[in-house]
């Protein structure tokens, strides 16, 4: 009968899904979003993505750059890293306890499901290496399998660590080292129960001292309960030699991918917001994360705005909660984060490119594509600018959806895409 009752649900959505909506023209982006007011219903519109293979297309990048698929046939990349000899890290896998969550919820994995890659995650990193510098990276080798859905990567001071799914672990690494020496060692256990966000962000202080790991919810609103939710929605700072952790900043409901600020050390994060409220709410945004700061999950979103449907209200959190400094739009699916460099040319040396997955929870879709978000003193600064593009074409089958973006030092950015199995490496034409 759930069986049944469950079939009955996901047609509901599939119908939903072909009702009109207002398009990604009146998605609202910028540090002061017009918001409009919420849409309460059974479930939220739907649209699945109609996979199709790449073929001889390539996204489309700005005029001035080139794009190459350094590495196919991969097993899910999700995010990248850049180690100090150029060499690049892929960490590869699929997360999350699917088995473990309510009817509603299991549609909704039914639906993003629809749209995402077949392939079995790999757990493993993958290394790849262009050793004459030609662009062409003809190494490609294990170099740790058997971990736990990896996501999050960083480095510091001979030390690669590693968000799985359930735990933060690290492994010796020399330069040029091209497989691990043995299993990594653990850091600490990062909350894993149920796991409806099963995603760890991750990134490093400047320093080496701090190892900052984004969480995300155990549900959409609190409604399995606030038990299930303690250590979550939240950035956790933690200690990068003993595994102590604090909450460091709170009320995040999906931060996914987490950079520092190089000219200031500060730390950003792109976040996923709640659903169900309609297609054009809540906007998924970028946002500074300061130390001690409530962010309004699940009382409210987008500073003051107050989620009714949260039970019990609190209105001392609210009136607590920061705002935050950039909406990219509703539902856009934000999964990577990086700030850029001068390498990159004009009217793209100063900001952050996000990778946006796309939605799933539209009759219009939105995301699916690689924005540059400019910034002016520090601070973001104007409309975002499209990067990487064509991953949803107009004959609207998508062909990849972008993860992880990372800025390489010599001047490139390296897109993974867990559709098409496939990073990508943008250059500049010289």
């Amino acid at each position: 009968m759930k069986t049944l009752h469950a079939l009955s649900l996901l047609s509901m959505a599939l119908m939903l899904g072909a009702c009109g909506g207002d398009g990604e023209a009146t998605q609202a982006h910028g540090p002061d979003p017009k918001l409009p007011a919420p849409q309460r219903g059974l479930l939220p519109s739907m649209k699945i993505a109609q996979p199709i293979a790449w073929g001889e297309q390539k996204p489309t990048v700005p005029e001035g750059f080139s794009v190459t698929a350094i590495a196919t046939d991969l097993k899910i990349p999700r995010q990248s890293l850049v180690l100090p000899n150029g060499d690049i890290l892929v960490a590869e896998g699929r997360g999350g306890s699917a088995a473990k969550l309510k009817p509603k919820d299991v549609i909704a994995s039914q639906i993003k499901a629809k749209g995402n890659t077949q392939v079995k995650g790999g757990n493993r990193l993958t290394l790849l290496r262009d050793a004459d510098g030609d662009g062409t990276y003809e190494v490609q080798t294990v170099f740790a399998e058997n971990l736990n859905a990896p996501y999050g990567l960083a480095y510091a001071d001979g030390k690669l660590y590693v968000a799985n799914q359930d735990a933060l672990v690290r492994f010796d690494y020399k330069e040029g080292q091209t497989q691990a020496d043995g299993p990594p060692s653990k850091v600490t256990d990062l909350p894993a129960e149920i796991n409806h966000h099963w995603t760890k962000a991750l990134t490093i202080s400047p320093d080496g001292r701090y190892l900052y790991v984004g969480i995300g919810s155990n549900s959409n609103i609190t409604e399995r309960g606030l038990e299930v939710e303690i250590d979550r929605a939240m950035v956790w700072q933690v200690d990068a030699e003993t595994g102590a952790h604090r909450p460091y900043a709170t009320g995040l409901r999906n931060p996914t991918a987490l950079t520092i600020q190089p000219q200031t050390g500060q730390l950003w994060t792109v976040v996923n917001e709640r659903d169900e409220l309609g297609p054009d709410l809540v906007p998924d945004y970028l946002t500074s994360v300061r130390e001690g700061g409530f962010y309004g999950w699940p009382y409210s979103y987008w500073g003051q705005n107050v989620d009714d449907r949260v039970r019990p209200q609190n209105p001392n959190k609210v009136a607590a909660a920061i705002k935050p400094d950039y909406s990219l739009g509703s539902h856009v699916a934000a999964l990577g984060v990086d700030f850029s460099i001068p390498a990159m040319g004009k009217g793209f040396a100063d900001g952050v490119f996000v990778g946006e997955h796309g939605s799933w929870n539209r009759p219009d879709p939105v995301g699916y594509k690689v924005i540059f978000v400019p910034f002016s003193n520090g601070r973001p600064a104007g409309e975002p600018i499209d990067f990487a593009t064509g991953f949803r074409g107009e004959d609207g089958k998508t062909r990849g959806r972008p993860v992880g973006v990372t800025v390489d030092p010599r001047g490139a950015l390296i897109i993974a895409d867990d559709l098409a199995n496939t990073v990508w490496r943008v250059t500049r034409n010289r």
